[in-house]
């Protein structure tokens, strides 16, 4: 976990695309995407049926690693709105111990905008949490110190003559946009245009490695 501020408040960014606010001992994530593989296996595009599982495995362990006591998921948690419904036993266990054990909320997100059950929980449509602003789609007009998802920013680099793909993190003085922490998301570029509109200039794509922060402009 590498430590970084925003907003007035000390967090710790993960490789693994979430956010760890140690203050309030919070768990941070975006755009898991739960039944994504489902959802187009309905469709007649056949994927591997693992995405939920695998995603919930490793939200687990983030959970038991920090000793998370607030979990906040930023949107698009389910691919759908009968995402939800489509859970496969073993995954909404694994779900409930999660909204069993701590204070878990969802925000909603364009995806799953409607979904009531989502296996405990409380559903909010955005929140304000000690002076940041959570919502799921960042809004340009915000003045105050805004988290978000929604893009699914990736840095892309070309790296001794191979091209390295890696989730980030896009900030400015008071927009943080998380990466898709599920296992089933593409990526948007940090530089494409709706990124850069939604954050406005002097952004700068923040990737978290070992114990450090690396950090690079993004192009407006």
């Amino acid at each position: 976990m590498v430590p970084f501020s925003f907003g007035g408040h000390a967090l710790l960014a993960l490789p693994q695309g979430a956010l760890f606010w140690p203050e309030r001992r919070a768990l941070l994530v975006a755009d898991l995407h739960f039944e994504k593989a489902s959802w187009f296996a309905k469709r007649g595009q056949m994927l591997p049926p693992y995405d939920s599982i695998a995603t919930l495995a490793d939200l687990t362990a983030l959970v038991t690693a920090t000793g998370a006591r607030e979990v906040w998921c930023l949107g698009d948690s389910f691919h759908d709105s009968d995402g939800c419904e489509r859970l496969p036993q073993r995954a909404q266990d694994m779900l409930r111990a999660m909204t069993d054990g701590t204070r878990w909320t969802w925000i909603t997100g364009n995806h799953d905008p409607a979904i009531l059950d989502r296996c405990g929980g409380e559903v909010v449509d955005e929140a304000v949490v000690d002076g940041l602003v959570l919502r799921h789609e960042a809004d340009r007009a915000e003045t105050r110190p805004e988290l978000s998802g929604h893009f699914h920013p990736k840095l892309r680099l070309s790296v001794r003559g191979k091209h390295v793909a890696r989730r980030c993190f896009v900030a400015t003085a008071t927009k943080l946009i998380l990466p898709a922490f599920g296992s089933l998301t593409g990526g948007l570029d940090v530089d494409h245009p709706e990124i850069v509109r939604a954050v406005g200039v002097g952004a700068q794509a923040l990737v978290p490695v070992a114990d450090r922060m690396l950090r690079f402009p993004v192009a407006a």
